[in-house]
């Protein structure tokens, strides 16, 4: 079978196509092989003669296997009530089933002592004898298998008309081949097809989609476009703005901040220091004369209650002086008005 090729290759390639199509039809056959070889005619005699080796060979496998799967009736518990209706095998019957199927699938033939041996014995001795039977049981193998075929190739046929299909299984089983060889192609020409198809959409989607946004540019295109120019006017704008203030910022710092508000900052800012200085060493002044108290340092806390005693009892003898004082200055106001009288 030649191999598929995708009809959009050919449709784009039209000298490969008529080469294709010429290939397939005027020179090749299905199987690849050419119409006109002058050796044709040799092959074909050579394959009519390996078809006729092959159903040599099918016929003799064919018969090994009868023979070979013909086995003495089972002799289990299952197969012993079966038993007794049918008839056992005679046992000269039974040696042959075991020694034909070697002989026939044997590669190599025995030498002609061994061969002579063997047939001047029984059971291949008895052979002419022991045929009608052996006949009847490989017959029997044999119509088992072909109804067995035959219930694969027609499923939906009634079991007891299998039978009739057995004369017909070798055209069945071509039709079949050939069936299975054109579905193949079928298929294969079905699987190229469905990718053409979807390479088809796939290019009218893409062109709806174009045609859409054609559509839709043509519609809102213009007011897209003026909201655009809209929007890059007013970001001019912004910027011309931000660089006014900008100018404007450092125009009222150069009148605000003159050289000399300038002068006098950096001179205050100085005082300032100077003062944050000073002011330290003063704290600091005042925390080692507040640690000579005991105040703020480890092991002073007696000294540091004995100063805010101290402290306490100063400030009540000031409470005191100042209601002794009030006292004076009371006995003083009236002391004036005697005097007066």
């Amino acid at each position: 079978m030649f191999p598929p090729v995708d009809e959009a290759v050919l449709q784009s390639n039209p000298d490969f196509a008529l080469l294709y199509t010429k290939l397939t039809k005027a020179v090749l056959n299905p199987d690849g092989t050419t119409k006109d070889s002058p050796a044709a005619k040799e092959r074909a005699a050579v394959k009519k003669e390996l078809d006729q080796h092959r159903l040599k060979a099918a016929k003799q496998h064919l018969l090994a296997h009868a023979i070979a799967t013909a086995s003495p009736p089972a002799t289990d518990a299952s197969a012993r009530s079966s038993a007794k209706q049918q008839p056992a095998l005679p046992e000269p019957l039974l040696d042959l089933l075991l020694m034909l199927p070697p002989l026939l699938e044997a590669e190599d033939s025995l030498p002609a002592e061994s061969l002579s041996l063997l047939l001047s014995h029984p059971p291949l001795s008895d052979l002419e004898t022991l045929l009608p039977d052996l006949s009847a049981l490989v017959s029997s193998n044999l119509r088992s298998s072909a109804l067995n075929v035959a219930r694969v190739a027609h499923p939906s046929t009634n079991p007891s008309y299998l039978h009739r299909h057995i004369a017909s299984l070798p055209t069945t089983a071509a039709s079949l081949h050939a069936q299975r060889a054109s579905s193949r192609h079928a298929l294969a020409a079905a699987r190229l097809a469905a990718a053409a198809s979807l390479t088809a959409l796939v290019q009218s989607h893409a062109q709806a989609a174009a045609h859409l946004i054609r559509a839709l540019e043509a519609k809102h295109g213009v007011v897209a476009r003026s909201l655009e120019l809209r929007a890059a006017q007013v970001l001019h704008e912004a910027q011309i703005a931000e660089t006014d203030a900008e100018q404007a910022r450092w125009g009222l710092e150069r009148e605000v901040y003159t050289p000399e508000a300038v002068a006098a900052l950096g001179n205050y800012a100085a005082h300032l220091r100077d003062a944050r200085i000073r002011t330290e060493e003063r704290i600091r002044g005042l925390q080692d004369e507040l640690a000579e108290y005991g105040v703020g340092v480890e092991g002073g806390e007696g000294k540091e209650k004995l100063m805010r005693e101290m402290a306490r009892v100063h400030s009540e003898m000031g409470k005191q002086l100042g209601d002794v004082k009030v006292d004076i200055d009371r006995l003083k106001q009236r002391n004036r008005p005697d005097r007066q009288r």
